[in-house]
């Protein structure tokens, strides 16, 4: 499997230190199956912290999410109750039961697979933890959002795992 990585520099390695926390998933390097959604990540970075827009290009095995040697949280493609506690406790710093299985602060999986959850649903995250709607009206109101899968590698066992085999390098998309 391909899978994309958007950002301003061309990754010789990765170094999990330069990984932000309170991310989807928990601190970790993320990548996508979508070019496009990594062509758009590596535009917004860019943008924001200088650069020339990259495209980091790796392989994984197919049957790597179903290995037994890591641990593994797969949420499928589509937004589920289980999935958006885990997006909204790996997101909210003053979460602090980090022993839960609905969290990824102490790095418990090695790899963490979903959908990615865009900024609109920022504002349904709040509504719900303020008890403004239901866990059932947040799931369906992410329900009709269009979405598109992520996977996060958060152990150095799991970076092991990811090939690098190529990088587009400019708005062009020129590979090299």
């Amino acid at each position: 499997m391909i899978l994309y990585h958007g950002t301003n520099l061309d990754i010789q390695s990765i170094d999990m230190a330069l990984c932000r926390p309170y991310k989807d998933f928990g601190r970790g390097f993320y990548t996508t199956e979508l070019l496009e959604q990594a062509q758009k990540m590596s535009k917004r970075v860019a943008k924001i912290y200088g650069g020339t827009p990259f495209v980091n290009i790796y392989e994984i095995s197919d049957d790597l999410l179903e290995s037994k040697e890591l641990n593994i949280r797969n949420f499928g493609k589509i937004p589920s109750k289980g999935w958006a506690l885990f997006v909204m406790n790996n997101r909210n710093k003053y979460f602090t039961d980090f022993k839960s299985k609905d969290c990824n602060f102490d790095c418990k999986y090695d790899i963490v697979s979903g959908p990615i959850a865009d900024d609109d649903m920022t504002v349904l995250f709040h509504q719900y933890q303020n008890n403004m709607i239901s866990l059932d009206t947040l799931i369906n109101g992410m329900t009709y959002r269009e979405t598109t899968s992520q996977y996060s590698f958060h152990t150095e066992k799991a970076i092991k795992f990811l090939k690098k085999v190529g990088v587009y390098h400019d708005e062009a998309g020129a590979a090299r």
